[in-house]
């Protein structure tokens, strides 16, 4: 599940049309309408702390965990400016552990589709189930099948900024459903380069990664929540509390820890 690496110094920079405080809003209405209103929650692959900070604004003691140390380092320097009470944690979610069980656990930005199959996502279920006061929720969001096999197979997309540049390129295998892409980011050398020394322009260092996200069917996730002993509340268009439709490209999902309660 390895990924982010070179990418993690520009995540924030390309992924600027993500409406993290719109977002934010949702989770905290949602939050409130299962009580839910401070206490520990945990951010599961937080990434670089976007969100987990504006959840700790709102109130909240927040834990990120996330599996790249490069985006938690950017997650740690968010906090040192912000000054907020964040614990971070360099874990892989198959296999998170925490001192306490928390009130709510969220996840955004499609990263349970980092999951690479059915038996995972039971898994990371399960320890959640295990780490949530009883009655506590998850909420989390996944990318459909419909956005990997319609909107991204077989395409590539690039963005140029003077920032840094890079190119995507999409392959989404039907059989397994798993989009792979290859990412090709050039970022400007500010430390070393010089009109003089470049006199045709900027330097740039090119990084490349390889990403893999699984496409799991909506049947696949309500079935791994009742297997892990997780109660399904919901599932809506993303962030909304509409169906979803067949073309949905992101879903919502709530579910609710079972067994602390003796139901």
């Amino acid at each position: 599940m390895e990924a982010y690496t070179s990418f993690a110094r520009v995540y924030d920079m390309f992924m600027d049309n993500i409406p993290y405080k719109e977002w934010c809003r949702y989770l905290t209405g949602v939050l409130a309408q299962y009580k839910i209103s401070n206490g520990l929650l945990l951010d599961l692959g937080c990434g670089t702390g976007s969100m987990t900070e504006l959840l700790a604004r709102e109130g909240y003691d927040m834990i990120g965990v996330d599996n790249s140390m490069e985006m938690l380092e950017i997650a740690m320097e968010k906090r040192q400016a912000s000054n907020l009470d964040i614990l971070y944690l360099l874990q892989d979610m198959r296999e998170f552990e925490l001192y306490g069980t928390v009130r709510a656990v969220i996840s955004v930005c499609d990263s349970f589709n980092y999951l690479p199959d059915y038996e995972a996502l039971v898994k990371t279920f399960r320890l959640v189930n295990n780490y949530l006061d009883p009655g506590g929720i998850l909420i989390f969001d996944l990318n459909t099948e419909y956005k990997y096999r319609v909107v991204l197979a077989d395409k590539t997309i690039a963005e140029n900024r003077l920032e840094g540049s890079f190119i995507w390129d999409n392959y989404f295998d039907e059989e397994s459903r798993v989009n792979e892409y290859e990412l090709a980011l050039f970022i400007p050398d500010k430390e070393t380069a010089s009109k003089e020394a470049y006199p045709t322009g900027q330097r740039y260092w090119k990084y490349q990664e390889i990403h893999y996200q699984k496409a799991f069917l909506l049947e696949e996730v309500f079935s791994a929540l009742k297997e892990s002993g997780m109660e399904l509340l919901g599932c809506y268009e993303a962030f909304t509390k509409e169906q979803p439709k067949p073309d949905s490209q992101r879903v919502t999902v709530i579910a609710q820890e079972k067994g602390k309660r003796g139901n």
